[in-house]
């Protein structure tokens, strides 16, 4: 798999495990942090890697 497009499907998965944290767990109770901003956060971290992957994605087209 070329690096652009692991950096795409690891961002894809990490978005969505985080979608369902945020919006499934809600009622579960944690006593360090809650899952709800877990989710947030792999949110926010996966868009960033999906966007880094189409980046590289587009670099390396740009460069040929």
């Amino acid at each position: 798999m070329a690096p652009a497009s692991k950096n795409i499907a690891e961002g894809a998965v990490c978005a969505v495990v985080g979608a369902a944290l945020a919006l499934l767990t809600e009622d579960v109770h944690i006593p360090v942090f809650t899952l709800t901003k877990v989710g947030v956060v792999l949110i926010a971290v996966g868009a960033v890697q999906l966007l880094y992957g189409v980046y590289r994605g587009f670099g390396a087209r740009s460069a040929e």
